[in-house]
């Protein structure tokens, strides 16, 4: 593993002072190199890849138009402060606290097997209120909904009911 060599010794003269040794340290460095990659490989193959979670949305064609009667239309309409409003058709938004959120939509869409629902999140909301709503609906097996943006009409609604 190391070595150390010493030069040799010639002969002495008489009457000069004596040369010191010159020593050279010569470390073989493939025990370590090994357990370097031993150890790399070791935590490569040990260690759990984390898959980054994903939802697959369908998207139709741009041009298409489909026509959805009112009573099966839900809207869920989250502002800026993340709470959510709901309506069927052309109702006034109710409030919905989070904790009654699931059973509320659970309820709906067995009272109406055609529902469809529309997510409008405003543009100053967090994401994750987005993304909370998404994974309660997939909670829910609920598989028809849709994500719009919030118009002024919608905000003029949810000012009219203290949203």
């Amino acid at each position: 593993m190391a070595d150390v060599q010493t030069a040799e010794p010639r002969g002495r003269k008489k009457g000069k002072h004596k040369k010191k040794r010159r020593v050279n340290i010569r470390i073989d460095m493939t025990p370590m190199v090994d357990v370097a990659f031993l150890l790399l490989t070791f935590f490569m193959l040990t260690t759990a890849f984390s898959l980054p979670q994903t939802m697959e949305i369908n998207l139709p064609p741009g041009d298409s138009k489909i026509e959805v009667a009112a009573s099966n239309l839900m809207t869920l309409r989250v502002n800026e402060k993340g709470d959510i409003y709901w309506s069927i058709g052309t109702e006034a938004p109710q409030k919905v606290e989070w904790k009654g959120f699931h059973n509320l939509i659970v309820e709906k869409n067995k009272a109406n097997s055609r529902l469809i629902t529309l997510i409008k999140v405003d543009r100053n909301a967090k994401y994750k209120d987005m993304v909370d709503i998404i994974d309660q609906l997939n909670i829910a097996n609920v598989t028809r909904f849709s994500l719009a943006p919030m118009t002024d009409a919608d905000k003029a609604a949810l000012a009219k009911v203290g949203g």
